[in-house]
């Protein structure tokens, strides 16, 4: 064995009986701390770090099972194996010792071989339970990172709704507003320049359209390029979905040109009914669905820079707390004769 086999306390009110066990044990290449009672031994474990107790029965003022009593009594020391050492070899004190959580029991005077074998055998236990605890603690810690990472890829609601069931029902919701939030003239922004600073820059914004975004009760949805979707009373009720995304969509173009290159983006809002849940199996993606998901997604493209449209329908819920003024008619995809634009200029 070597000096690190392991690091044990003998507790004997005799002087004599601590110095040939722990002298015999230093032999066997162990380290030996020794406490002169009981309530020396549990000021010493509570202070050092032991991988056994050996520890006499017959001792004043706090005898061998007080001590262990103690010992199994405190979340702390609990996990510490003790071998019950006494001249009594009597079954009853056996018994209690073993009922009390003793890991072993041994008779003075000690039989060398039996004493080795029982002293290795009990530290092979607690090697084989600390590593069971050490696998158990990755295992939460790995645990922990995964529930993490699916917190961040999907909303709370539905995370615990996969957890549960290892899928997530489709729901059709009703009344859900819908934003796009695009960056004008990206394209042109990335051609000449390195990876890097144009994943540096979009990093930059989209982070800060995050807080925006939980600031004003809304759901992030994912972004799609430079472009940032996101939903109101999807998850969560809202009084007025489409207020919550206005309110969004006016702090999102006043900040923009804050970032460099001083961003413009171009906002798009529509309401109505859509269909949610989760796609895929390797790479999950909580995502929404509908004509009025397609709707929102044209009107930011049909929609004027740096300001926040909306479409007639989404502009009445709101036309009453808010400054704006329609834009015009605009042919979109899906809608024959074109709709009604409207631009949110502020919130009264």
């Amino acid at each position: 064995m070597t000096a690190t086999a392991g690091h044990l306390l003998v507790v004997d009110d005799n002087e004599m009986n601590r110095d040939v066990l722990s002298r015999r044990l230093v032999k066997q290449g162990y380290t030996v701390a020794m406490a002169r009672n009981g309530r020396e031994a549990i000021e010493q474990m509570r202070a050092e770090s032991f991988d056994l107790v050996l520890l006499d029965v017959m001792m004043p003022e706090l005898n061998g099972y007080e001590t262990l009593e103690q010992i199994k009594a405190d979340p702390l020391l609990r996990h510490i194996p003790t071998i019950m050492v006494s001249a009594v070899d009597e079954i009853d004190s056996v018994v209690r010792c073993i009922e009390l959580g003793a890991e072993d029991y041994l008779s003075k005077p000690f039989n060398p071989v039996l004493l080795k074998a029982r002293i290795g055998a009990v530290l092979e236990k607690k090697r084989l339970r600390d590593q069971e605890q050490a696998h158990l603690r990755q295992i939460e810690v790995e645990k922990t990172r995964a529930d993490d990472l699916l917190h961040v890829i999907l909303p709370d609601g539905i995370v615990e709704e996969l957890k549960a069931t290892h899928t997530v029902k489709p729901r059709r919701h009703d009344g859900v507003a819908v934003m796009f939030c695009d960056i004008v003239g990206f394209t042109a922004y990335c051609d000449p320049r390195e990876p890097e600073e144009v994943i540096g820059s979009l990093q930059q914004l989209i982070e800060i359209f995050e807080v925006i975004a939980y600031r004003n009760g809304l759901e992030k949805i994912k972004t799609i390029g430079d472009c940032f979707m996101a939903t109101a009373g999807l998850l969560q009720p809202l009084e007025n979905p489409v207020l919550n995304c206005v309110r969004c969509g006016l702090e999102m173009v006043s900040v923009a040109p804050d970032f460099t290159p001083m961003w413009q983006v171009r906002v798009g809002i529509h309401a109505g009914p859509v269909v949610a849940g989760v796609i895929g199996r390797q790479q999950y993606l909580f995502d929404v669905w509908g004509d009025t998901v397609n709707l929102a997604a044209r009107i930011e493209s049909a929609g004027v820079s740096n300001a926040v449209n909306i479409s007639a329908d989404a502009w009445r819920q709101v036309a009453h707390l808010c400054k704006g003024e329609s834009i015009g008619v605009f042919q979109v995809k899906g809608k024959t004769g074109g709709i009604e634009l409207f631009r949110v200029d502020a919130v009264l």
